[in-house]
């Protein structure tokens, strides 16, 4: 086993009026809220891509299928628990997660402590091994006119 992986998640989601808006394991308050299978928290699904590539353990979607009824609706807080778990068993810890959200409104910044605690709470790290950072897209593409939200994550993961 090679004694640091690196892996990189990607997601996106479209906003629609009048959804709850679950970001970083938290509900933002906003007039629009991400839509999709589970409860759309593009934040934890790009952490769960990185951790499951850096340990090369396929994505998302193989272990948590937006065909299965299952996941339906389902916080995503308990698809990074059990991703952590697959970490574990695999003898995986994080060395560090860095994420950027791309959103043109609402501003994160304000939510970025409270989405830190939460996720460093439910992959039981230390809150200094997640960085969060938000950035627009100076009102360009879908992420600009406010139709969806993006987000990437790099993840280190170590024996």
């Amino acid at each position: 086993m090679s004694a640091f992986r690196i892996g990189f998640g990607y997601d996106v989601h479209q906003l629609k009026e009048g959804e709850e808006f679950w970001l970083g394991g938290i509900v933002i308050p906003h007039s629009k809220g991400a839509v999709g299978h589970s409860d759309a928290d593009v934040l934890i699904h790009v952490i769960c891509d990185a951790l499951l590539g850096a340990a090369n353990l396929r994505d998302i979607g193989y272990h948590f299928s937006d065909q299965d009824p299952q996941y339906k609706g389902i916080d995503s807080k308990i698809l990074l628990k059990e991703v952590m778990a697959l970490l574990n068993k695999e003898g995986y810890q994080i060395g560090n997660l860095d994420v950027t959200i791309c959103l043109q409104q609402p501003k994160i910044n304000p939510h970025i402590p409270a989405m830190k605690a939460c996720l460093a709470e439910v992959m039981n790290i230390e809150a200094n091994k997640l960085s969060l950072k938000a950035t627009t897209t100076e009102r360009l593409g879908f992420v600009g006119r406010e139709e969806g939200v993006s987000a990437y994550c790099v993840a280190l993961i170590h024996p």
